[in-house]
């Protein structure tokens, strides 16, 4: 029954993990940032020995990537794509060329559509003086189809607070969790994506779920539409029955997506991302930051950054940190605020 319905297992890479369409890629991050100076960031004992602005490898539990001052991803293009970040703990503060703006983290999701182009910056602020600054992150990409690749861009957040979570019990009692940040299970739906994405079309059967199974439990993912890839992520705990297969943390399971998958947990908490989605099954031509379908427009998004900027960067710096006392909030291109409560 199992070689029937796990169709691949791979392990799962140190860096960004293996993924299928409409799924470009998608990366774990789990820093263990030391607690912030007055200015939100390392006190420079921490920065001896790194490669400042390219800085992963992992020394004492943590990167700056390719911050110098503080950790993140300074001003950098996309084109092409979408970019899904979901903050599991710890924050991110965002700014783009679009002008908008947000810090957002424990539970939140920022979604967004690079179309023709956008500017952003990825920083992780360390709020915290007294104590260590955990961040834990998903970052997934999302292909566009050809017709929508030079869309407009778009930038929304999706609030922990708008999140659907799900509680269940076995029939032994035992607890699982489910967090529908797209798609559906049921009559629950995740929340709206942007409007030109492919998730947003419901024929695309985009889904992405995270799932958390106390020790022992014991939970069916209910059959998905025949044309999708489906695959689910085991990234932390210690074994598990997917289909009647063992399988150990750190794998990636493709599994049939017309079926009903019983997962059995092991003896430790465990957690899967699930990514779903019709392929888009158009050519991917991919030069860093940019995804389109020929190498002529990957040469033609080059040199239109070049030209453009993609409109410029409002900000006075390359990597914006907001002010500390500003909490969870998104300013969007269009003026508009959002201001939340924790």
């Amino acid at each position: 029954m199992s070689e029937e319905l796990i169709l691949t297992t791979l392990p799962l890479a140190v860096g960004p993990w293996q993924t299928l369409d409409p799924f470009l890629f998608c990366v774990h991050h789990l820093d263990h940032f030391p607690e912030g100076d007055e200015d939100m960031a390392p006190d420079r004992k921490h920065l001896r020995g790194r490669n400042i602005g390219m800085d992963f490898a992992g020394k004492d539990g943590w990167n700056m990537y390719h911050g110098d001052r503080h950790p993140g991803f300074p001003q950098h293009p996309h084109r092409g794509f979408e970019t899904i970040t979901i903050v599991r703990r710890g924050f991110i503060d965002h700014s783009d060329s679009l002008g908008a703006a947000a810090r957002f983290g424990e539970g939140d999701v920022q979604w967004m559509t690079a179309g023709k182009g956008v500017v952003h910056s990825e920083m992780f602020p360390l709020l915290e003086q007294d104590e260590p600054n955990t961040l834990e992150l998903f970052q997934i990409w999302l292909n566009l189809p050809r017709e929508d690749k030079l869309t407009d861009p778009y930038f929304t957040m999706l609030w922990d607070e708008s999140i659907p979570l799900e509680h269940f019990e076995d029939e032994a009692g035992k607890k699982v969790q489910l967090r529908v940040i797209t798609g559906a299970l049921g009559d629950v739906r995740g929340p709206t994506p942007p409007p030109n994405s492919w998730a947003s079309r419901d024929e695309a059967h985009v889904a992405i779920w995270s799932l958390v199974l106390e020790p022992g439990a014991t939970w069916k993912i209910p059959a998905g539409p025949d044309d999708a890839n489906r695959v689910l992520y085991f990234f932390e705990g210690a074994q598990m029955k997917i289909a009647g297969k063992r399988v150990d943390a750190g794998t990636a399971v493709q599994v049939k997506p017309d079926a009903e998958i019983e997962i059995i947990n092991g003896d430790k908490q465990g957690e899967l991302l699930m990514l779903q989605g019709r392929p888009i099954n158009e050519p991917v031509a991919q030069h860093g930051p940019f995804v389109m379908n020929t190498s002529a427009e990957i040469r033609q998004a080059m040199l239109e950054y070049q030209q453009t900027q993609f409109g410029g960067w409002p900000w006075d710096a390359h990597a914006p940190v907001h002010p500390r006392e500003k909490g969870r909030f998104a300013i969007h291109a269009d003026g508009r605020e959002e201001h939340m409560s924790k």
